[in-house]
């Protein structure tokens, strides 16, 4: 059975490819088109995913599209009469777009697939799943669990935004659905474009920057509660109702909500993009932060209600909120939580695939399965000796080369501990958000300079943003506190109290910015200012070489863990080719790049050339 699943057309589009229910391949477009959340035809994923698999388009059992156009067609033309006259313009700018997807769909899906391979398109069976039972899928049938209660929460798909399923053996139950226009990630959403981020974009810095509000302060407990009486009312069974008065997604156009009654409610003018952020700024993200926690803990009570099951599958855009993730895990609620590691619309690629290869076909599942089928999230292109090599010889480098691997981690982990920043490039690419040690940018946790540093002069991005650690899995609750496994950096707790240091008895009074210089544990670099951490579990199964790299690392220093974020600067995607790695690492101040088993250095000067070169690219652009 071979199934190639896509998703797209409205962002981070992507493909997935299985052979007999196994995962071949997946990846998202913006890796190869180098566009950030790209939402055009994956063409380029698609091409990779059938290269990697070595099949053809005609030999393909189904192509699954992650959701139906036709329901969401009529989500559209439904809101819009609705919300009349208000969507009367929006109405008639998108509306012939809209008819064309409608009732044109199939042959510009087709027309698309051909840019790639001739193929007789009678032949082609292509099946369009619910978006949420995409979701659902994606988490589900990866996952060990023979049954799990499965928890979907994003923005919207046709007219869900929230699910509550049920799986068993190969088949999936919807059991519960939130509707459209009343959504969580819409909520969420809507006050990342109040604090001045972009939406589908900065929703992780809102949560990245609500550990600086003050938990305790009245100023939060005021904005929780003007959220909770004007904003959104929460029922016990987690569905919410959001006061339309305040917003204005439903009509598609110029923005998520109503600017001038948000101003009015919350007192206070939207951030413009990249100004000063203050404390206002800080409490306000601790107060959605904490409105979405208590949200998602009532939807997953609710699906432990209607399920009874011990297990729980989390997937959507919303399961990308780890602190939410960390705080549900530490409920014991459920004894298991497994959560898709590509939990936006791009995993979604995967679970029509599953979707259709389980249910459609009707497919058997694997009943005794120890460990996830999603293979570390390394699902992408491989690029080895050859591209490396025809980069060598394109940019005239001369870099070391290594011929054994303890030889090139103990010299690596040499290099971290005196304080360099490394571009670690090794394998097949990760899918999803995440880099997971594959491509990923990696430093010295106990450096108490090291989120600095790469924050502002490598990711040229705001200087509060945490980093996450990549521990060895044998250690983790050495710094943390968490008994199971965290392998795809979606799971925040706290770090271990060994670890930490006294604060100022004047700490909460403190500018928020000044915290960041304020020294929590010897582990500074991954430790928020509220002493929790998004962790990164290593197995040698899984990444031999980065679980190498680890523990010489440990050899040299006692720590058993480094700094890791992705292997990119902002604006950007994660890189992909070696070509990639190379230019992001000379745009940037980090100190070496290895790519597989060669490292590469670089000195002040050559940074300097590079950035120059990239300023005059700019300017002509």
């Amino acid at each position: 059975m071979k199934i190639l699943g896509i998703s797209g057309l409205y962002h981070d589009s992507a493909a997935a490819i299985l052979h007999n229910g196994e995962i071949i391949a997946a990846a998202q477009e913006e890796r190869f088109t180098r566009i950030k959340h790209d939402s055009n035809f994956p063409v380029n994923a698609i091409d990779y995913c059938l290269k990697e698999s070595g099949f053809k388009i005609e030999d393909l059992d189904a192509i699954a599209y992650y959701e139906k156009p036709n329901l969401r067609f009529t989500r559209f033309f439904d809101a819009y009469i609705h919300y009349a006259p208000e969507g009367f313009i929006p109405w008639l700018k998108h509306m012939p777009t809209w008819l064309i997807d409608k009732f044109f769909f199939k042959k510009r899906f087709l027309s698309s697939l051909k840019k790639l391979q001739n193929f007789d398109e009678n032949k082609i069976k292509i099946l369009y799943p619910e978006h949420h039972l995409s979701h659902a899928a994606s988490t589900y049938y990866p996952s060990t669990f023979k049954e799990s209660a499965i928890l979907t929460i994003d923005g919207v798909g046709e007219w869900a935004s929230a699910s509550i399923c049920y799986g068993k053996g190969n088949k999936i139950k919807i059991i519960k659905e939130l509707r459209f226009p009343h959504s969580l990630g819409f909520l969420y959403s809507s006050f990342t474009q109040f604090l001045g981020f972009r939406i589908n974009n900065g929703e992780y810095k809102v949560m990245g920057l609500a550990p600086y509000g003050i938990l305790d302060s009245d100023r939060v407990k005021k904005y929780v509660d003007l959220i909770r009486k004007e904003l959104v009312d929460v029922a016990e069974d987690g569905s919410i109702f959001l006061n339309q008065d305040y917003f204005q997604y439903a009509v598609a156009g110029g923005g998520m909500i109503k600017v001038e009654k948000w101003e009015k409610l919350f007192d206070e003018p939207m951030r413009a993009q990249d100004t000063k952020l203050e404390q206002l700024h800080c409490d306000l993200a601790l107060a959605v932060q904490l409105v979405t926690e208590e949200v998602v803990m009532k939807m997953a009570a609710e699906a432990k209600k209607l399920t009874g099951s011990d297990n729980l599958c989390l997937s959507g855009g919303v399961a990308l909120n780890c602190v939410a993730n960390g705080k549900l895990l530490k409920t014991k609620m459920f004894k298991n939580l497994y959560i898709q590691p590509a939990s936006g619309d791009a995993g979604c690629s995967l679970g029509a695939a599953l979707a259709a290869h389980y249910i459609y076909f009707d497919q058997p599942r694997e009943d005794n399965k120890v460990k996830d089928s999603m293979k570390g999230a390394y699902l992408g292109p491989e690029y080895g000796e050859k591209e490396i090599k025809e980069l060598i010889k394109a940019e005239g480098l001369t870099p070391q080369q290594f011929t054994d691997d303890v030889e090139l981690s103990n010299h690596v982990a040499g290099l971290i501990k005196n304080g360099n920043v490394i571009g670690w490039y090794q394998g097949r690419m990760e899918f999803g958000p995440r880099a997971l040690g594959n491509r990923s940018i990696l430093g010295d946790a106990t450096n108490l300079e090291m989120q600095r540093k790469i924050n502002l002069k490598i990711k040229f991005r705001e200087g509060f943003r945490p980093f996450a650690p990549s521990v060895l899995e044998e250690e983790c609750d050495e710094y943390f506190n968490m008994d199971v496994k965290s392998p795809y950096m979606l799971l925040v707790t706290d770090i271990q109290k060994s670890h930490m240091k006294d604060l100022p008895a004047d700490y909460d009074d403190m500018q928020w910015r000044a915290k960041l210089d304020v020294v929590r544990s010897d582990i500074q670099s991954i430790t928020h200012v509220n002493f929790s951490a998004r962790i990164q579990t290593v197995t040698e199964e899984t990444n031999r070489r980065y679980h190498m790299l680890i523990e010489a690392f440990k050899r040299k220093t006692g720590y058993g863990l480094l700094v890791n974020t992705s292997f990119n600067i902002r604006g950007e995607p994660i890189v992909c080719t070696p070509a990639d790695a190379y230019r992001c690492f000379m745009k940037t101040h980090m100190d070496y790049l290895v790519l597989d088993n060669y490292v590469f250095s670089k000195n002040e000067e050559d940074y300097k050339l590079a950035m120059t070169e990239e300023a005059l690219l700019s300017k002509k652009s």
